[in-house]
């Protein structure tokens, strides 16, 4: 993340979450049930699991940017829809934030850290 001298996120930030999320997206479209059903290393959760965390921290950082409640990402039987899901939400939070936010460099945190549990 580029920061400015007093510490705040520059415009790079939703270009940079932008691009985090291209790649995620990229790396797990073609996965099958089988890669979606593995454990993630640290053994708490499935793959599938852990992207759909993310889908869900999006939204709720989408709909704490608008003023709303909290929504619940619905968590569809075939995981095969889990990048497409999470390209919408990413859409919707850049959609509604501030390209400076420092909100978008906490979930550009969040993508990657999702993206490294995925190895």
């Amino acid at each position: 993340m580029t920061v400015s001298a007093a510490g705040l996120p520059t415009a790079e930030s939703a270009e940079q979450l932008r691009r985090a999320i291209d790649r995620l997206v990229g790396r797990v479209r073609h996965w099958t049930p089988n890669r979606w059903a593995r454990t993630v290393p640290d053994g708490t959760m499935t793959r599938a699991a852990r992207v759909h965390l993310l889908a869900q921290r999006l939204a709720d950082a989408a709909a704490a940017a608008e003023g709303e409640p909290a929504r619940r990402v619905p968590r569809l039987e075939n995981d095969l829809a889990l990048p497409d899901q999470v390209r919408v939400l990413a859409a919707d939070l850049l959609a509604v934030v501030e390209p400076r936010s420092a909100m978008l460099a906490s979930m550009l945190t969040e993508v990657r850290a999702t993206a490294a549990a995925l190895d």
